[in-house]
């Protein structure tokens, strides 16, 4: 029986939506957090005991088709990136209502924003966070996908397999698939301010240097114990964010590392083309910021620090209403001893009975969809992560060749620069030796001294020539392996994306056989809920099934998964009454 909803006087209103049974088979629990576009619930699976985290779109937005849009996207954005670091996610629909919603793994953890308002953290500890941020965003990016709101809220520390601060992002609710239509109207800006690159704040399309600027905007933060840019009216901080030069982290504290401030400075200039290109070079520096670092043990437990809350409850599901039915059976027995109980009594005994034997056999049908969904879901991850490591091994040389490229054409820059310059002394060279030699110059020491002048300096020129041809060359080479690379991780990304589609129709035929059998089992559980009170009201007065009525009530309150009662049963009264 589902604990009563009502709230007593003074408190906070209960949700209404908890108790609901989301697309026939997730059962929300909890409130667990609101976003920008919706609201995240603790649920859990109707007759298989797996606890998810289902967000809906908020209730005052559910009209707005174009954030059903974005949430269709955020769930394809992750599926695609499938990365340890973002979050996962397990399932997408529509309610019976028309209402979208998400399934993603329940997580329990420490938003980055809670971390950050206890102060500037250790330099180890901010470099591990943005590290592992920034190796999810460039798997991201390299298949095309622009998270586009990063911010601290969005960023969960875990306890993971003995690991502190294992990071998870969230909330790809904004992401941006760089293959699909813009389905915002042009020049609109979203995103939190605070966090916006200069780009975004304009109104314009977000790219991956619009996400390094966002980890610019974090690492500041986290190095200094607050933002770069703050002001409480939204438009003056969207001018910051386009206009003001970011201040030094070290004119705020004083001890931050050089290093550490560079690479801060270089993620939050104003021009995209003086950023990081790509993660891959950020997490270069980093990961060599790192190496730079002494060892320290900054992830020690302080007592100000309050302990994760515990994983829900498990229970033990249907097979809780053979327990019942028999606790229902013995009651009737010691009511009516002779087995005269009334004819509908005895049917009712019966029934629960044959529902429990038939949710026992749905509850096993359904596990066994389930495994081969979960099945198809671990190979399609499988694969996914398998191309996504290739594609992160070519980006990665591609973002090496690309740098050489940059390095070679700025090189060959300033070669023809002194090309200019050696043209202009050789052209010079050359007029004083012949306007030496038309004037006969009487000695010849000086006449070979301007001479050689002029010889040098038309070396110095067709050496500088040669240079310049090599550089050329070399910046040739380096861009055809780039365009080379860049062809096999398209091509790569296609196979992904073909394979993604294929995965999810099938992931949608068996999460639809699913469906049906949960809704199956709802219909038991609600007619197991009206025979359970028939027997209760009939039996709430027989003081010889007293200590048995008081197992089963006992039994059903401290139960996750007891069938729902009418609301009628609210007037169930403690048979000692």
């Amino acid at each position: 029986m589902q604990p009563s909803q009502r709230s007593s006087p003074g408190a906070r209103p209960t949700d209404p939506m908890l108790g609901r049974v989301i697309a026939g088979r997730y059962r929300l629990e909890a409130r667990a957090g609101e976003g920008g576009m919706g609201v995240v619930y603790r649920a859990r699976h109707v007759l298989i005991d797996r606890v998810v985290a289902l967000k809906l779109i908020r209730p005052d937005l559910r009209g707005e088709t174009h954030l059903r849009a974005w949430m269709l996207r955020e769930a394809r954005a992750a599926n695609r990136v499938d990365h340890a670091h973002i979050i996962d996610i397990h399932d997408i629909g529509e309610t019976e209502e028309g209402e979208l919603y998400l399934v993603m793994e329940y997580l329990v953890g420490t938003s980055l924003s809670s971390e950050l308002a206890r102060g500037p953290m250790l330099l180890s500890r901010g470099v591990d966070i943005l590290e592992q941020m920034c190796a999810a965003l460039a798997r991201a990016h390299d298949l095309g996908v622009v998270h586009r709101d990063l911010k601290s809220d969005n960023i969960l520390l875990l306890n993971r397999g003995g690991r502190k601060d294992f990071v998870k992002i969230l909330d790809f609710g904004l992401a941006h698939l760089a293959m699909d239509p813009r389905l915002a109207p042009k020049g609109a800006v979203f995103g939190t301010p605070e966090y916006m690159s200069p780009e975004q704040a304009r109104g314009e399309e977000a790219i991956p240097q619009s996400d390094l600027y966002s980890l610019g905007v974090l690492f500041f933060e986290m190095l200094t114990g607050q933002l770069p840019f703050r002001s409480d009216d939204r438009d003056a901080l969207l001018e910051m964010q386009r206009t003001a030069p970011s201040p030094k982290p070290r004119s705020i504290k004083s001890d931050v590392s050089p290093a550490s401030e560079l690479i801060v400075l270089k993620l939050l200039e104003k021009d995209r083309r003086k950023r990081y290109q790509d993660g891959h070079h950020l997490h270069e520096d980093l990961k060599a910021l790192q190496r730079s670092l002494p060892s320290t043990l900054w992830d020690v437990n302080t007592g100000d620090h309050a302990p994760p809350p515990p994983p829900p409850p498990q229970s033990a599901g249907v097979i809780e209403w053979a327990s019942r039915a028999a606790l229902f059976g013995r009651m009737v027995s010691r009511a009516y001893p002779g087995s005269n109980a009334p004819t509908e009594v005895q049917n009712a005994v019966a029934l629960t009975w044959d529902l429990a034997s038939r949710a026992t056999k749905l509850e096993g049908e359904v596990t066994s969809h389930t495994r081969r969904l979960e099945a198809l879901e671990k190979r399609g991850r499988a694969l996914r992560a398998e191309i996504g490591r290739k594609v992160e091994e070519l980006a990665q040389q591609e973002s090496r060749a690309l740098r050489e490229v940059a390095h070679e054409q700025a090189e060959a820059t300033q070669l023809r620069e002194q090309i200019v310059t050696a043209d202009k002394a050789a052209q010079k060279a050359h007029t004083e030796a012949e306007a030496s030699q038309k004037q006969g110059a009487s000695n010849i020491a000086q006449l070979r001294e301007v001479f050689e002048r002029s010889g040098f300096a038309r070396a110095t020129l067709e050496s500088t020539r040669e240079q310049l041809a090599d550089r050329e060359k070399r910046a040739q080479a380096r861009e055809s392996q780039a365009t080379d690379l860049r062809k096999q991780i398209e091509e790569l990304r296609s196979q992904l994306s073909r394979y993604a589609e294929a995965l999810e129709e099938d992931l949608a035929q068996g999460r639809e056989k699913v469906a049906a059998r949960t809704r199956e089992g709802i219909k038991y559980e609600n007619s197991f809920g009206e025979v359970s009170l028939l027997l209760l009201n009939h039996l709430k007065g027989k003081s010889e099934a007293r200590d048995l009525m008081q197992d089963l009530l006992a039994n059903m309150h401290g139960s996750q998964h007891a069938p729902p009662a009418p609301p009628s049963s609210k007037s169930i009264v403690d048979p000692g009454d």
